[in-house]
């Protein structure tokens, strides 16, 4: 053997990880709050973003950026993540179009799918805390 994973020699190129690892993996960090929640920043003026370090790296082992946006009430933002979820308030996704300008209001422990950046708004009387990677 050669010292390296494949006994054959070959290669082994990284891949970054698919959609729905990234979905497994803030599915997961959602449910452990005592892994993120003391890191929480909360500012009236403005959503915050927390970045979460992992030990294994600066985007960690597989190359995924995990956050934490807290979102004051009424503020909004858009988000550059591919997954995300609600842990916590009242949180709405904006949609331009057309015709005009539409608000989804999103269900708190239900990871989304993204395709490019979305916008965000907090349309409750509470701090409204999500969870992303890209």
């Amino acid at each position: 053997m050669r010292g390296q994973n494949d006994p054959h020699g070959r290669t082994i190129i990284a891949r970054p990880p698919t959609v729905g690892q990234l979905a497994a993996r803030v599915h997961a960090l959602a449910a452990r709050p005592s892994d993120w929640w003391r890191r929480l920043t909360f500012d009236e003026t403005g959503p915050v973003r927390v970045p979460l370090d992992d030990p294994d790296g600066p985007d960690g082992p597989d190359g995924v950026r995990l956050w934490l946006t807290t979102w004051p009430p009424g503020h909004g933002a858009t988000v550059h993540g591919q997954v995300s979820t609600l842990i916590a308030g009242e949180l709405a996704e904006v949609a331009i179009a057309a015709d005009g300008v539409t608000e989804r209001p999103l269900r708190a422990n239900r990871v989304r799918v993204h395709g490019g950046p979305q916008t965000f708004t907090n349309p409750g009387p509470a701090f409204a805390v999500s969870l992303h990677a890209s």
